[in-house]
């Protein structure tokens, strides 16, 4: 199999690494195979794909979509970040908690993120490309989110010495109890 599946501490998280092919001349790798994922038990399809490009700093999220859930594939084509995700299904055991990971376009590592949880990220390199694969279209009326550094959350996001960069929507998001779930 070119991919190495591995759980993480939250049910239906995955960090992923493809098998990369290199040599003198570059690298091959598959970014996703439907049948491999499927029977890594990630059943899904895929409806659309997007990819931002922003510069060290920038946080992004944390976005959901209440009444079109997104499960999503996310990874890094150049750069790196840190990518967290924090469980918001209802009645789960491990709603409002948190999975963060670094993944990069030198590691070409992934992250699935299934649907009923909020995702973010924040850029650690200079640039970085992010691309994702959504299991639901975008609808902009549908979109929700929690505030970055919610203390019920309490992500541990990587301190790079100077003030993060938000846009105004996302500087104004709620706390988790103020999105409408019981903390």
């Amino acid at each position: 199999m070119p991919f190495t599946f591995n759980p993480c501490p939250i049910e239906g998280l995955f960090e992923i690494s493809p098998r990369v092919f290199g040599d003198d001349r570059g690298y091959f790798f598959e970014a996703y195979s439907e049948r491999d994922f499927r029977e890594a038990g990630i059943g899904v399809k895929f409806v659309q794909d997007n990819q931002s490009r922003s510069s060290r700093g920038v946080l992004r999220g944390l976005h959901f979509q209440k009444d079109h859930p997104q499960g999503k594939l996310v990874r890094v084509i150049e750069g790196e970040v840190f990518d967290a995700a924090v469980d918001i299904r209802s009645g789960s055991p491990t709603f409002g908690k948190w999975h963060g990971t670094v993944l990069s376009g030198e590691k070409q590592n992934q992250f699935y993120i299934p649907e009923g949880f909020a995702h973010g990220f924040l850029v650690l390199s200079g640039t970085a490309v992010f691309a994702y694969k959504c299991t639901d279209f975008y609808y902009p009326g549908d979109e929700g989110g929690i505030i970055w550094n919610d203390p019920s959350v309490g992500i541990r996001w990587p301190d790079l010495g100077l003030e993060y960069l938000l846009s105004d929507k996302d500087r104004k998001l709620p706390l988790l109890g103020g999105a409408g779930f019981r903390v």
